[in-house]
């Protein structure tokens, strides 16, 4: 619930929390808003969503008696689960009939008698949206990906570009219409949609003729193996399709006059439903096209995305919030396609802008923050990937190279300053050779006990040997050529070494050399490790024009 501690009337609600309080539908909370004059005013929120005081919420549901018992959208819906099953979408489309005037209505007596109940209080039209939303919100928590979820609905919508007059909007996934109708809002906007399964195709075009939309024919078919419009040309096109088919068709279409931007492989089923979606844009006609983040970077889609930026075809690229799928965790793309105004001719379009809300909340705000957006060059795309993941370019875009470039060149200076002070001061010794005559091997000091294995590296197992000593004395190259096999295989153990015999403390005078070089080694990577970065920080701030150099 909504809370606002600041309000004289107590926490407030929306009207989704009022449908869940009296176990009810959005759809249905509308309507009591309009029936019935005593239900409670707007207390708060804007005039698109307002928000109610709790306490008056609750009074007037118990004054109607709502939520208090199981209402009879709920009995309604309650029985066309016993009659249908997981065949609700078939229900759905036969309710619809009978809402519209089916002389011959084919719903079991049950349902048919709630549903003449209902009508004699509630409009056909919301109750046919009252029953969507059920199963949109079925599906949703079933998991079942078989409608476009309201989150991406609404994404898309925010996305899509203001319609001329009299503009064709078309949908060749459509399901049960949902995108379709959200997106083409106006009443007179020509949509037009296909849909594989002939049931959803049926309940959409029926919601469409119950909320009096003239404009809208939705038809049966496999989009990509028979397409019901051939010859049309639309201003926008905006399809969720199947994400992971693989049998879509590839070898029967091979030779199809849509792949103008590369055959898709067999595992790119995205990919040849967004060359379907373009092949029906006119000039200067938008696709908004919901993608898996993965269509942007794998390898075997490369060809078709680099044709996409080198056209200048591709426009946008919004990486959605996670979650935005209600039905699976995949996270979710949105390209945004634009055809040329002249057919034939590359689009005048040099960037390409990426935005990243993958750190924004799926019901929150989908405006962009300015570091969330970035328009790329067509040249930085067009490397050996082409990389269309909005986040690896923005980060790049946002990066602060001056920072960064400070910052490691004061770590490498300070490392190059430490580095000299590590190395140790040693003397000149009795020559080459001269500690070779009084050896133990490492085998004999293992077997006394003085030596054991149990770690990563030999280590003492008495007061008698320093550890430092022992290993610094198993790298030294004599003894590595005795512990490298014939097939190059070094193994620090050296049981076959040998070490020179002396004393305790002449050990810890040697291992303490010993321990100050492995210091000094490990430094030295460090700072080779640190050159790599600021020579790449350096060089990718000059490129991009974050970094100088000095006049």
């Amino acid at each position: 619930m909504t809370d606002n501690a600041a309000s004289p009337v107590g926490p407030l609600v929306t009207g989704s929390e009022i449908a869940r309080l009296a176990g009810v539908t959005r759809a249905a909370v509308s309507n009591w808003r309009r029936r019935y004059g005593d239900f409670p005013a707007s207390a708060g929120g804007a005039a698109n969503s307002p928000l109610y005081a709790l306490a008056e919420v609750q009074a007037w549901l118990d004054k109607q008696r709502k939520g208090q018992e199981v209402s009879l959208e709920v009995e309604l819906w309650q029985a066309m689960r016993a009659a249908y099953g997981e065949q609700m979408v078939t229900g759905l489309a036969e309710v619809a009939e009978m809402l519209a005037g089916a002389p011959e209505p084919r719903l079991p007596e049950d349902v048919s008698t709630r549903v003449q109940t209902l009508v004699r209080t509630e409009a056909p039209v919301d109750l046919v949206n009252g029953l969507t939303e059920r199963f949109m919100d079925s599906a949703r928590r079933a998991g079942s990906d078989q409608v476009t979820s309201e989150r991406v609905v609404r994404a898309v919508c925010h996305f899509a570009p203001e319609l001329p007059a009299n503009a064709t909007v078309f949908d060749p996934a459509c399901g049960i219409g949902v995108l379709l109708l959200s997106v083409a809002a106006e009443a007179g906007t020509c949509c037009r949609g296909q849909e594989i399964d002939a049931d959803s195709a049926r309940f959409a075009q029926l919601r469409a003729n119950l909320l009096d939309r003239s404009g809208v024919r939705i038809v049966a078919g496999d989009s990509l193996r028979a397409d019901e419009w051939p010859d049309l040309k639309a201003d926008l096109v905006v399809c969720d399709p199947p994400a992971g088919v693989t049998e879509w068709g590839r070898e029967e279409l091979l030779l199809d006059s849509r792949w103008e931007l590369g055959t898709p492989s067999k595992a790119e089923g995205e990919l040849a439903w967004l060359q379907h979606a373009y092949a029906h844009t006119g000039p200067g006609g938008q696709v908004l096209m919901v993608m898996p983040a993965s269509v942007a970077y794998r390898k075997a889609g490369r060809r078709i995305r680099a044709e996409l930026v080198r056209r200048g075809i591709m426009r946008q690229v919004v990486a959605l919030p996670p979650g935005t799928a209600t039905s699976h965790a995949l996270p979710l793309h949105l390209w945004c396609l634009r055809r040329p105004e002249n057919a034939g001719s590359a689009d005048t379009n040099r960037t390409v802008r990426m935005v990243d809300l993958t750190g924004n909340s799926p019901d929150g705000s989908l405006e962009p923050r300015p570091d969330q957006v970035a328009d790329v060059p067509l040249i930085e795309l067009l490397d050996d990937t082409v990389d269309l993941t909005p986040g690896s370019h923005l980060q790049v875009r946002h990066r602060d190279y001056p920072g960064e470039y400070a910052t490691l060149r004061k770590e490498l200076e300070d490392q190059i300053r430490r580095l000299a002070a590590l190395l140790p001061e040693l003397a000149p010794g009795g020559g080459a050779g001269s500690l070779d005559s009084a050896t133990t091997s490492v085998a004999d000091l293992a077997r006394a006990g003085v030596v054991t294995f149990d770690g990563p590296e030999p280590v003492s197992a008495s007061e008698q040997l320093d550890t430092d000593y022992l290993q610094g004395f198993l790298r030294s190259s004599v003894n590595v050529r005795r512990s490298t096999s014939a097939s190059g295989t070094y193994r620090l153990d050296g049981r076959g070494s040998r070490i020179p015999r002396m004393g305790i403390d002449d050990q810890r005078r040697y291992g303490s050399a010993f321990r100050a070089l492995s210091v000094f080694e490990e430094g030295m990577r460090k700072v080779d490790e640190l050159s790599r970065q600021l020579a790449e920080v350096a060089r990718d701030g000059l490129a991009t024009g974050a970094l100088a150099p000095e006049e």
